[in-house]
């Protein structure tokens, strides 16, 4: 009875270090570089805890939940109905992980500095395709946007673009580096990406839904609320998963790991 007493402990304090077997988290590439920094950080503190994350897309992340392809769902948007009913026998749990400013980029060359939700819906969905006619250079305007399994693309759809659908010479990137990339290397481009992916390759836009203020995507301006264009991100998964995620979701959701949240280049949710 000694022995069996003093082994229990261990077990126990296994099982909470090293949370069921590999962690797989697939999804949004919005919240792509979050969850690698967080995986990275938790593992250096689990000895023994494994945690891959994927990319992909929000739609790709919610097809392999519903498919049981993997135990956490990384969302840049909420699910829809039909998505639901067919994740309603697995009692699904939905975190709030951070928030993101979603920012219209253009090339740095580019002399617009802002534009408004109008002039938005205008260039994706094609009504506008010179940048004379939104106060730049007479030049063609490049489009840029992620494929339909993106999370952000239906965001953008939905919340800017007035529900209408993309114009049919937008080109649809893989990634939403590729989207950075192909916009610093195009002078008349435009595009989107989340807050953690701004860098000197691009040159973000402030943005109106008023027509009078407008406001530069930034930390302060999402937490403070007064950039139109932000969004929730997200974690989903299966209720039968809780235990198997549950050291890492708490990590995530701690102080710790909303500091790296704000880290990233998004705003904590605590």
């Amino acid at each position: 009875m000694k022995k069996t007493f003093l082994l229990l402990p261990a077990i126990l304090l296994l099982a909470f270090v090293n949370p069921g077997s590999e962690i797989t988290i697939k999804g949004s590439d919005t919240v792509l570089p979050l969850s690698q920094k967080e995986a990275e950080v938790f593992m250096k503190k689990n000895a023994g805890a494994s945690v891959t994350v994927v990319g992909g897309g929000s739609g790709v992340g919610i097809t392999a939940l519903i498919d049981g392809n993997t135990d956490i769902c990384m969302s840049s948007r909420d699910l829809k109905m039909e998505e639901k009913l067919k994740l309603k026998e697995k009692n699904i749990v939905q975190k709030t992980v951070g928030v993101d400013a979603l920012a219209m980029i253009v090339n740095p060359k580019n002399k617009v500095n802002q534009l408004t939700r109008e002039q938005l819906e205008g260039i994706f969905t094609g009504s506008i395709t010179n940048w004379k006619d939104v106060g730049g250079a007479d030049q063609k305007i490049v489009v840029y946007s992620r494929e339909s399994s993106s999370g952000t693309y239906e965001f953008m759809k939905e919340h800017v673009m007035g529900k209408k659908n993309y114009a049919s010479t937008v080109l649809s990137m893989p990634a939403t580096g590729t989207i950075v990339q192909s916009v610093g290397q195009t002078p008349g481009a435009i595009g989107y990406v989340g807050l953690a992916y701004l860098d000197k390759q691009v040159k973000a836009l402030a943005v109106s839904f008023d027509g009078k203020t407008f406001v530069k995507p930034s930390m302060a301006a999402a937490k403070d609320k007064t950039y139109p264009v932000a969004r929730p991100l997200y974690y989903i998964y299966a209720g039968a998963s809780e235990a198997k995620v549950k050291a890492y979701v708490d990590f995530v959701l701690s102080t710790e790991g909303q500091k790296l949240v704000e880290a990233v280049g998004y705003v904590p949710v605590k």
